[in-house]
Formats: C-alpha cells, structure tokens, sequence
C-alpha cells in the first residue's frame, strides 16, 4: 500500500498541476510583498523613525495629501515628513478595506480606514483613503506615489 502512495505522489509531481501550482503560490507571496511594505511604512510612521520612511520612498516619489503635493522624497522629508509623524503618533488608523494588485514590477495598494486619536489638543476622527503605487526595485519593493485624503466621519 505504501508504495502505491509513493508512487501516486511521484506521478503527481511529474504532473503538469505541479508545475501550475508552484508559480501561483509564488504570485500569492509577491502579491503580499507590497501590503507588508505599505503597512511598515506607516509602523515606522508611527515609531517616529523618519530615515526608515524614507528609505520606502523612490527619489522621485510624489505624495499627494488634502490638495497639497511634494514631488519629490527630499522635499518630503524635508517639509511634510515632520508633521506627518507628529500627527500619527497621536493616532490609532484601522484599515476597513484594502486591495491590492501587482502588475509585474509595479503595484498597487488601495486603503480605506478610519484614524482617530487626538492631535495638538483635538480629538480627530476621519474617514480616510490611501492610494500608494510602488515599484520594485533590486532593493524590493518601494514606494513611488501616495495620494491621502479624508473627511469627517458622520458624528455618532
């Protein structure tokens, strides 16, 4: 009986189903890879650690935020990053939705949530949604666009 078994896994792995389901698993894998970096990212935001942030950043990343943009990662870090670490700190996010896609070396990760926390002495409470498109790179994946913004969640 024994041998059978042994026999029907060699068939199996010889089989084209076996080589179907190697390369899936490794799409399912690198698909994850840039939700992981989009959730350190905002893990480093919050440890106030702004050199590990900004090593997420490409150069030429562009953020978006309520209208503003800076089009570039020095002029991030230099005029935005700050405040942005200052104000997460303060905050609790939880994510509502999120989806993700990979299209060969570029990515995708669409966030909705919901901050709440207090900032300079005011309670906050926002509806917030997060478009981040990455590239992967030989480094791995980083970050080459955000676009945030937010609303007012309806007052309970």
């Amino acid at each position: 009986m024994s041998l059978r078994v042994l026999a029907l896994g060699i068939v199996l792995a010889a089989s084209p189903f076996a080589a179907i389901t190697v390369p899936t698993m490794a799409a399912a894998a690198s698909q994850s890879a840039p939700v992981l970096v989009v959730d350190a990212f905002h893990a480093a935001m919050g440890r106030g650690d702004a050199a590990e942030v900004a090593d997420f950043l490409l150069d030429d990343a562009v953020i978006f935020e309520q209208g503003g943009a800076e089009s570039s990662k020095a002029e991030y870090v230099e005029a935005h990053l700050p405040g942005d670490i200052a104000y997460s700190q303060g905050m609790t996010d939880t994510v509502t939705i999120r989806r993700s896609t990979v299209q060969g070396s570029l990515a995708w990760v669409l966030t909705q949530g919901r901050t709440t926390g207090t900032y300079e002495g005011k309670k906050v409470d926002r509806l917030t949604t997060e478009t981040m498109v990455l590239k992967k790179t030989r480094e791995g994946w980083r970050i080459a666009h955000i676009h945030w913004s937010s609303r007012a969640a309806p007052a309970t």
